[in-house]
């Protein structure tokens, strides 16, 4: 027995061993961890000046700045989030907001910023920049947008609220730790104590997704929650929304485009209106941006508006920025504010002068860099519009990702019609023949606008031309003519047509010696099925490009949708 001794004590020092290891591996697989998470870390904090932003339940990646004890957020941040209608001018350091009846301005690094009623101060910077970075106090942006913020220190960070929604809450059995993930083992972002409040923001089998009542979001042991529960926040409604009143008529509109390229065009206004049905709005063609200061050449005519008001028409007088495009640089005009006051003012003056009743923006070719300032110019325009009781109507193409900077939707708050250019599907430098207009683009092109501008504020212009292709060889070129002048290039050249489903439009082709022709009408029969598109979105009217090109049967067909 003496000499089992040893025996048994090896052997139950060898369980105990291995119960004292199993026990440690026990303790240290479900023990919980002390360790913190690196803050700095979490909230991706890269200088001291930097303040995390908590939207709503969740981390941004966009950050505020503490500058000098105030609070400043980007104007990308401010765009997303809050007022996208801030607006930037780099070359004269302003910052503006433009209102339904005026534009609120401030001089970056100011204090103050003015109004129709005078200069305000308030006790902080309102904006400024940190290196090419425009920053705007919060508290200013607070003035255009409805959006509650608290700050917090240890580290930086902020709550910023953009919605009032219901939210699930829970209260601490006792006190513990928020981890970074769920899992003991996880680093501790917070300790919080018994009774606080948390908002439960996701709930799992064993852990709980929750933020704690100063911006912290991690996980704590649903058995550490209680008293489940429901809030709903007080919402914000110190800015109060403001409404963009609009002129909008009671009749479909049916405007018809006079191209007038100097004074003496104004005397063709009988000629081209003779034979026509249902137009009851004219634009001349009489502006046009003539330098990079915003002056521009004038045609207008007073004889002319009154012999159209004589007749019940409207006149909406285009300005356009492609006659002398030589000589003009659109962006350079319009990314001045100091440049666009002048030209709006200008413009007014001139519609006054006149006795104009509506002005058409026709811009094209807009680059995307100038697409900011463009819309700016639109709305410091509606403002002048909208106080000297002045229709403002803006021309667009249909609608491509690369024309979205036209932003339909803000034109279709701010002024009062939207024109589509339902047109040059296939244009001079196509790379394929094809048609000016079928009735896929047409539609879709409707579809699109209808999508972020209400229908009763889009105008579909619809082509009164229509191009000859010639292929010879390798080279593709084409000539723009009105609808007589195809008819008769296919009767003289015996080409036959037939209905084509696809465009919706009568086709027709002919080989002749080395050269190919290719024509797609524009004629009754196509303007109808665009115009029953027009009815079936229920849009504002129509518009036709241009006088003089159209055959006088089409009138008929446009008539009869004028009345539908």
């Amino acid at each position: 027995m003496k000499k089992m001794i040893p025996v048994i004590t090896a052997i139950v020092l060898i369980f105990v061993v291995i119960a004292i290891s199993a026990g440690i591996k026990f303790a240290d697989k479900y023990s919980y961890s002390n360790e913190k998470k690196d803050l700095n870390e979490y909230f991706s904090i890269e200088s001291t000046d930097e303040v995390p932003i908590v939207l709503q339940d969740e981390l941004t990646e966009e950050s505020a700045k503490l500058l000098d004890g105030v609070y400043y957020l980007d104007l990308g941040t401010v765009h997303k989030y809050f007022n996208d209608r801030f607006y930037e001018d780099k070359n004269e350091a302003l910052l503006l907001i433009t209102l339904p009846q005026e534009t609120i301005r401030n001089e970056i690094g100011s204090k103050e910023y003015s109004t129709a009623d005078g200069a305000v101060s308030e006790e902080y910077v309102i904006s400024r920049y940190e290196g090419d970075t425009l920053y705007i106090a919060i508290d200013y942006v607070k003035k255009y947008a409805n959006f509650s913020y608290e700050a917090f220190t240890d580290p930086n960070r902020m709550q910023i609220y953009t919605k009032w929604e219901e939210y699930k809450t829970a209260q601490l059995t006792k006190d513990t730790s928020v981890r970074y993930q769920g899992g003991v083992k996880s680093p501790i972002l917070t300790d919080v104590a018994k009774g606080d409040k948390v908002t439960v923001i996701e709930e799992m089998e064993k852990w709980s997704k929750v933020k704690t009542s100063d911006a912290f979001i991690g996980y704590v042991e649903n058995k550490q929650l209680t008293n489940y529960g429901t809030e709903s926040p007080i919402p914000v409604a110190d800015y109060e929304e403001p409404v963009y009143t609009s002129i909008l008529k009671p009749y479909k509109i049916n405007l018809a485009w006079h191209a007038v390229a100097g004074v003496a065009g104004n005397d063709t206004l009988a000629s081209v209106l003779e034979g026509t049905k249902g137009i009851n709005t004219i634009s001349p063609t009489w502006f046009a941006l003539s330098d990079n200061e915003g002056n521009f050449t004038n045609f207008a005519s007073k004889d002319y508006v009154t012999n159209a008001h004589n007749r019940g028409i409207e006149v909406w007088a285009l300005i356009d920025n492609f006659t002398n495009k030589e000589t003009v640089d659109t962006y350079e005009v319009l990314s001045y504010t100091s440049k666009r006051t002048y030209l709006i003012e200008n413009l007014i003056n001139a519609v006054l002068e006149y006795d104009l009743d509506g002005i058409n923006v026709d811009f094209e070719e807009i680059s995307q860099d100038a697409g900011e300032h463009f819309i700016q110019f639109i709305r410091e325009l509606s403002v002048a519009c909208r106080a000297n009781g002045i229709v403002l109507s803006v021309d667009n193409y249909v609608p491509t990702g690369y024309t979205d900077h036209y932003d339909r939707r803000e034109q279709g708050i701010v002024a009062d019609y939207v024109v589509i250019m339902g047109y040059d599907e296939y244009y001079k430098g196509s790379s394929e023949a094809g048609s000016v207009a079928s009735i896929d683009f047409v539609e879709n092109g409707i579809k699109k606008t209808v999508e972020q501008v209400p229908p009763e504020k889009v105008i579909n212009a619809v082509p009164f031309y229509t191009r000859i292709w010639e292929t010879k060889g390798a080279e593709l070129t084409s000539q723009a003519v009105g609808m007589e002048l195809a008819e008769e290039f296919v009767q003289n050249h015996n080409i036959e047509t037939r209905w084509d489903e696809v465009t919706c439009q009568n086709y027709g082709e002919i080989q002749e010696g080395d050269s190919f022709y290719q024509i797609w009408l524009e004629d009754e029969q196509s303007l109808e099925v665009k115009l029953n598109i027009m009815q079936k979105y229920n849009i504002a009217g129509v518009a036709e490009w241009k006088l003089g090109f159209e055959k006088s049967s089409v009138w008929d067909v446009i008539e009869k949708y004028l009345n539908q």
